[in-house]
């Protein structure tokens, strides 16, 4: 019998089963295909224009990339940029959890920080970058920028989550005398996590977008955005080009590996 992933997920008072074997080949195979035809696109349309300072080619971008990745500097740039970006991130989630529990169990919480996360969402993130640098370093921007980002993400959700949790449930709980960690851990626990982890999915591209748009602007040394700064500057579009493949590689390995990682531990506590 095949195995199956139960999103948890609510729509309509419904439970939805996703069966994972085939909507994983369907859409691998879905990208592959559009993956190629956009490749080819784009070398043909790099072609047609002739000028790779307008639109370098494909090949040229795997060629500048393999040299990169030969020298100290590269692996510097995106060490740098990983640890405080995914450091803001995982700050974020921290706090956002917390914050949200703090919200539910008080309201004057919740009250006061309503405005402040409205202004979070509401505002430009280049305005905060530009704002922040009058305080931060350079260096500890993106973790700044990356943690404000998230933080209203995990923190909406989770609190939605919670005021989400099954009545009746808690009825129960309250019933039979189940509190404190044991009730967060057989009702809140599985009530809340979808919302988490969907929380988690969008959180992780606008994280790394952000914290990337913040060493652009504040070009700490030794960082992609200052390496993309750089291409910019003198028009070196193959550093350009595959420097934001950097970027789209790094931040796709890292949501694929962090979000297989909470799944394996969602799993490990259902089954404990």
């Amino acid at each position: 019998m095949r195995r199956s992933t139960t999103a948890d997920n609510r729509k309509d008072g419904k439970r939805f089963t996703v069966r994972k074997g085939t909507a994983a080949k369907a859409g691998t195979g879905f990208r592959v295909w559009a993956i190629v035809f956009w490749l080819v696109v784009w070398q043909l349309t790099s072609m047609a224009l002739g000028q790779e300072i307008l639109l370098v080619s494909p090949v040229s971008v795997l060629l500048r990339l393999g040299t990169l990745i030969r020298t100290l500097a590269f692996w510097h740039a995106v060490s740098f940029s990983f640890i405080r970006i995914v450091g803001g991130f995982v700050l974020a989630l921290l706090a956002g959890v917390l914050f949200a529990a703090l919200s539910f169990c008080f309201s004057w919480f919740r009250e006061l920080l309503h405005p402040l996360m409205a202004v979070i969402k509401a505002t430009p993130v280049a305005s905060f970058i530009i704002l922040c640098l009058v305080w931060i370093p350079s260096r500890g921007l993106s973790v700044f920028i990356s943690f404000l980002m998230v933080l209203p993400i995990i923190y909406t959700n989770v609190l939605e989550g919670i005021h989400h949790t099954d009545r009746q449930l808690l009825e129960m709980a309250e019933i039979f005398r189940v509190r404190g960690l044991r009730r967060i851990r057989y009702i809140y626990f599985s009530q809340v996590m979808p919302y988490f982890r969907s929380a988690c999915g969008v959180s992780l591209g606008l994280c790394w977008k952000s914290g990337i748009a913040a060493e652009v602007i504040g070009m700490p040394d030794g960082s992609i955005g200052d390496m993309l700064y750089q291409a910019k500057i003198y028009l070196d579009t193959p550093d350009l080009f595959a420097w934001t493949f950097v970027i789209i590689l790094v931040s796709v390995l890292f949501g694929k590996v962090f979000m297989k990682l909470l799944d394996t531990a969602i799993h490990a506590i259902e089954r404990s």
